[in-house]
């Protein structure tokens, strides 16, 4: 199953779509992953990448889609995979056409600009990997990571001036897709609910999983 990932920035595509991933045993593709690793590693794309990032723009097409034209030629995509934060415009929507991809499905969460501030504002990291959420799924101290002991930080993208930033990117360049992809018919959306599991069950339901 060849599907897409869509809603705004922390509206929890990332864990439904590593949750849908596991059940049917396909890879989930995040860019946001690929472009952090690049700009933590200091690369020639990471520099570029981290120029748009910090101010709360997206990363330019021909960067983004180098990289997912690369991810879906390996061997593990070949039964299927999950899109998690591509295509963001219907330019690069165009382009996954163009390469002669054949989705599946394209699920949209829906969540209220509000809550997905104070979703991201609250979200914390550690260096290990680890995730956290000040409300919703605090580390025992507040501070430190429960896995290795080391301080937690919050992502400079997380912060509430640089989410409400994305907010207005995601309205203005990402919500046109939903129109794109309804007229192919695969469009499919659900709303996000405050429980994981809840948005779960809608998600799987409207996948036919």
């Amino acid at each position: 199953m060849k599907i897409i990932f869509l809603g705004a920035p922390g509206a929890g595509k990332g864990t439904q779509a590593e949750i849908v991933s596991e059940r049917l045993g396909i890879p989930t593709i995040s860019t946001g992953a690929i472009i952090r690793e690049a700009i933590k590693n200091g690369t020639k794309m990471g520099v570029e990448a981290r120029k748009y990032t910090e101010t709360g723009a997206l990363v330019p097409d021909e960067v983004v889609i180098g990289i997912i034209k690369e991810r879906l030629s390996k061997p593990d995509c070949q039964n299927g995979f999950i899109l998690d934060g591509f295509p963001r415009t219907v330019p690069q929507a165009e382009a996954l056409d163009a390469m002669g991809i054949k989705l599946d499905a394209v699920l949209s969460i829906e969540v209220s600009d509000d809550k997905i501030v104070e979703r991201m504002s609250g979200r914390r990291t550690c260096e290990c990997g680890a995730t956290y959420h000040t409300k919703y799924n605090p580390s025992q101290d507040g501070t430190h990571c429960d896995k290795c002991g080391k301080g937690l930080s919050v992502r400079r993208d997380d912060a509430p001036e640089v989410v409400k930033s994305r907010l207005v990117t995601y309205h203005s360049t990402t919500e046109p897709l939903k129109d794109f992809y309804a007229a192919k018919g695969i469009l499919k959306c659900v709303e996000g609910q405050e429980r994981v599991e809840d948005t779960t069950a809608l998600t799987l339901s409207a996948l036919g999983i």
